[in-house]
């Protein structure tokens, strides 16, 4: 028998649970033992660590968040810390673990192996939708429902008000959920992270929906460097343009809520796999979808950002917002 734990790190998205799900059970099946660590890196740190049985991740594949929490850790980055991190993990008999989380959790992992030569697998959970090295992240593909069911509703009251209205939604270097919320909202524009911002032609669709007797128009706007972008856009459309707007900024709740079936169902196959991949461990792997079947790619193609923001679809929304 075999011990091998899994922690999440960084920011939770839906889905995670069903990995750990599947991890745990993958591992039980096959006669060994899987451990949970409680608040990511912190908790490697702290020596948080908790068996999972088969009973103990039952009924969580419909929960959002991470039944093990998470936590982003300073003290992880320096080398004095991972070392107790690695003399925890030697001393609880784990023979290998997985990291659910973005490039800063992968970064983390890596340098377990690099420095120490432990097993590391990782399973590329972000809502963001920005990892290397793979199409697709756990989380992403809720996070982008929850975003448009949210516009859809703001939508009617834009309708009924001929209102603007300034959607932010999550993607701080990522522009991914944003631009496909506004393709699959019908927003009239999206407003990229770190984009100079081209007031004329926001000014310009405003007042050519206006002619056309549309009601309401809805603009998408990823939230960039910092939170509340919104209001800096709606005090220089109100200012300079004399269009009045409201801003909603939807925030956190695209984290949370049951995930989609879409990443029960890669979340339970990267689980799955990840718990193989420790069993037959050759070298630092991460689980990552390709052409839509998951598979396992090099962990150092994948510790990087990916900040392809689907620039394909910018195009077909413009077209459309007519």
């Amino acid at each position: 028998m075999k011990t091998f734990a899994i922690l999440t790190s960084g920011g939770d998205s839906p889905g995670m649970n069903c990995a750990i799900r599947a991890f745990v059970r993958t591992l039980i099946f096959n006669g060994h033992k899987a451990l949970g660590v409680r608040k990511g890196y912190e908790g490697l740190i702290q020596n948080k660590f908790i068996e999972l049985s088969a009973s103990s991740v039952g009924n969580i594949m419909q929960r959002g968040g991470t039944i093990l929490q998470s936590s982003r850790s300073e003290e992880f980055k320096k080398k004095e810390f991972r070392e107790i991190a690695i003399k925890n993990l030697k001393d609880q008999g784990v023979d290998g673990l997985v990291v659910i989380g973005g490039d800063g959790s992968f970064k983390g992992a890596y340098k377990l192996w690099e420095e120490f030569n432990f097993p590391v697998i990782g399973i590329p959970g972000t809502i963001d939708n920005d990892i290397s090295g793979t199409e697709y992240t756990i989380g992403h593909n809720t996070a982008v429902e929850t975003a448009i069911q949210a516009v859809d509703k703001i939508r009617d009251t834009a309708f009924s008000h001929d209102r603007v209205f300034l959607i932010e939604v999550m993607g701080r270097n990522s522009a991914s959920i944003a631009i496909k919320t506004a393709l699959c909202s019908g927003a009239e524009n999206v407003i990229l992270p770190h984009q100079e911002i081209d007031y004329d032609e926001i000014a310009d669709s405003v007042k050519r929906g206006i002619q056309r007797g549309k009601k309401g128009s809805i603009f998408i706007v990823a939230e960039g460097a910092r939170e509340g972008r919104s209001y800096d856009i709606q005090v220089k459309l109100r200012d300079d343009y004399q269009i009045q707007s409201r801003v909603c900024i939807l925030g956190h709740i695209q984290r949370g809520g049951s995930p989609s079936p879409k990443d029960r169902l890669i979340a339970s196959e990267m689980g799955h796999k990840s718990a193989l991949a420790l069993l037959e461990f050759t070298q630092p792997l991460i689980t990552a979808v390709h052409s839509g079947k998951v598979i396992e790619v090099n962990f150092s193609d994948a510790i990087h950002k990916n900040n392809d923001e689907d620039h394909d679809y910018l195009h077909i929304i413009k077209t459309l917002s007519i």
